[in-house]
């Protein structure tokens, strides 16, 4: 995986807020930047967010309406876009890939600290190719074997990132349940459990695991991602996955109650030292 690559979305997102930026000082309507470049109020809200790619003609009407003429801004804006447009590494998955997902893997992959909660199986960047294999077959029960196996390809693509030379940070807290609840046989489970502890020995991860025994807690409402990234432009972003799509939360007032859940679950769980233990504790059981 090039280091470039990931960044495409994250370009995206830093242009489409750049433009936003200009558009709103200049007291410009989102309807009033559609029509310079004949385009919908609502694409010109896609592209501030960052979820389409940039035609260059479009950009470069859109500068010129708000008064960008400097040629060193302009250019510099438009190279951007011209690199938001590259196509990652997991382009080639897109027949495998459900049509929200390539953003996630862009984000996942520009992160610099990645902060999850997950109650119903191991996340995907701590599980075993078997183990991968094993959710993978349980969630595409009339998916050719070819098509199998080019979905677990991408999870051990994704998880290279963790293990690279500038690796995020993973702090993720898992719910008893996800180790419980078997995928595979006992030998996937047991082979699961085990790179578990080892991969939380990593200086990049903090392993948490929410036992039964607290009861319930903050995490209520379901499995969650929360993404940070090196640039200050941008901010943190809310992943929530979904039966047919995804959602993606960006406002300030949504992420800080996110923000505050996990903070909770932190709280509330086991530190990493002890959540080794019962890890060990788990794989002497099984």
């Amino acid at each position: 995986m090039s280091a470039g690559e990931p960044g495409s979305v994250v370009r995206r997102m830093l242009l489409g807020s750049q433009l936003r930026r200009l558009r709103e000082s200049r007291g410009i309507t989102r309807e009033a930047a559609g029509y310079s470049i004949r385009a919908s109020e609502s694409k010109i809200s896609r592209m501030e967010l960052g979820r389409v790619s940039f035609k260059t003609r479009d950009v470069e009407d859109l500068l010129t309406l708000y008064g960008i003429t400097d040629e060193t801004e302009r250019t510099s804006l438009l190279s951007l876009a011209k690199e938001a447009n590259v196509a990652g590494w997991w382009h080639s998955y897109s027949d495998v890939l459900p049509s929200w997902f390539p953003t996630y893997v862009g984000l996942e992959g520009a992160a610099s600290l990645i902060r999850v909660y997950e109650v119903q199986f191991v996340h995907g960047l701590l599980q075993t190719e078997a183990y991968a294999r094993a959710v993978v077959r349980r969630g595409m029960r009339d998916a050719s074997e070819a098509d199998v196996e080019r979905r677990v390809a991408l999870r051990l693509e994704r998880q290279k990132y963790l293990v690279s030379e500038n690796p995020p940070d993973l702090h993720i807290v898992l719910d008893e349940a996800a180790l419980r609840r078997p995928y595979g046989d006992r030998e996937v489970m047991r082979g699961q459990l085990q790179h578990l502890i080892e991969i939380s020995e990593r200086p990049n991860v903090r392993l948490q695991i929410m036992p039964f025994s607290f009861g319930g807690h903050a995490g209520e409402s379901g499995a969650f991602t929360v993404l940070s990234f090196p640039e200050s432009d941008l901010s943190d972003v809310v992943y929530l996955e979904q039966l047919t799509s995804a959602l993606y939360l960006d406002k300030r007032e949504d992420v800080a109650q996110y923000e505050k859940v996990l903070e909770e679950l932190q709280h509330d769980s086991p530190g990493p030292d002890e959540s080794r233990d019962l890890l060990r504790g788990l794989l002497q059981l099984s």
